[in-house]
């Protein structure tokens, strides 16, 4: 298992070796006595899997008063994922990352609590799967405008087409108006 850092403290690229053959390949994803050793303990809860067809945008989604930690990867073809930090304590407040992702290549991203998150679907559909590490509230997530100028994502967008939205995601709170997190 590799970790390559990104840009926002603490968000790392988790790569694991893909063992191919004839028959097809297998990947361990995840294995906690080695994420410890990498020093990225944590301690998953809650398992999510979606499915989204191609140019819909999910996110930017985050837990100010229950943070999330999160290890996503795409089961089936391509994302752009995103991670965007911000914690006020933290060296890269309102730095951003985004990465294509595609299944069966071992990559996966690590996020660590008190960050955005959200991807793009860049083929015809994709299958998500992300671990999270403290429940899921409703009543404390908070939506970061996708297409917010002072974060400045370049999301790719294919064929030109315009990004699906859920209402939600389509109405998310500008980072001039957010309280940021601990």
């Amino acid at each position: 298992m590799k970790l390559i850092a990104t840009p926002p403290n603490d968000v790392f690229i988790v790569e694991s070796p893909v063992h191919a053959d004839d028959r097809g390949y297998f990947n361990e994803v995840f294995r906690a006595e080695k994420f410890t050793s990498l020093g990225l303990a944590m301690h998953f809860v809650q398992d999510n899997h979606s499915r989204s067809n191609r140019d819909v945008l999910r996110g930017l989604h985050a837990q100010p008063n229950q943070p999330q930690g999160k290890l996503i990867r795409p089961v089936r073809r391509s994302i752009f994922d995103v991670a965007v930090d911000l914690r006020k304590s933290s060296s890269t407040f309102k730095q951003w990352f985004g990465a294509e992702f595609n299944a069966g290549n071992g990559r996966q991203l690590r996020i660590p609590p008190g960050l955005e998150h959200g991807f793009a679907v860049l083929s015809d559909s994709a299958d998500v799967s992300y671990k999270c590490t403290v429940y899921y509230n409703q009543a404390s997530e908070f939506t970061l405008a996708w297409d917010d100028k002072d974060v400045g994502i370049r999301w790719p967008a294919s064929r030109g087409a315009q990004f699906y939205l859920s209402i939600t995601d389509a109405n998310g709170t500008p980072f001039t108006s957010l309280e940021p997190f601990a």
